[in-house]
């Protein structure tokens, strides 16, 4: 069992999975602050100052902060709106340098054996006489 642990822990999946979460976790801090401390004074001028964190429904003695529910859901629409843009200019960079290559249609050959066998079908065509069609009596 130790053995297959360790060659599970070789395998580059194992480390690319690492590393992924690893810089994700740098990219999430690095994106949390840029919504809080960019995007979301921003926002808060265009909106008048809006603050949903304080919204609340009291029920007997339970209190309901749905407002704060709805200030995840517009900074989670926030973040993920910024990673949609950082993608797409990781891409359009990496896209840069290749060049852009046509490729030519597929043309399937025909096997010889179907070759053959269309020529004599053609062959019998010419050979036999043509049906003539027998005038209906009346």
């Amino acid at each position: 069992m130790i053995k297959e642990f360790k060659e599970f822990i070789h395998r580059g999946n194992v480390m690319d999975l690492a590393v992924g979460v690893i810089v994700g976790g740098a990219f999430s801090s690095i994106v949390t602050s840029l919504v809080n401390n960019i995007l979301t004074p921003i926002l808060g001028i265009f909106l008048g100052g809006v603050d949903f964190s304080g919204l609340t429904i009291t029920i007997k003695d339970a209190t309901i902060s749905y407002g704060l529910f709805v200030q995840s859901v517009i900074d989670f629409l926030i973040v993920a709106f910024c990673i949609f843009l950082f993608v797409k200019m990781i891409n359009k960079i990496m896209s840069v340098g290749k060049k852009e290559t046509k490729e030519e249609p597929i043309v399937l050959k025909k096997k010889e054996e179907v070759l053959l066998l269309e020529e004599i079908r053609d062959l019998l065509k010419k050979k036999s006489p043509k049906k003539t069609k027998l005038k209906k009596q009346e």
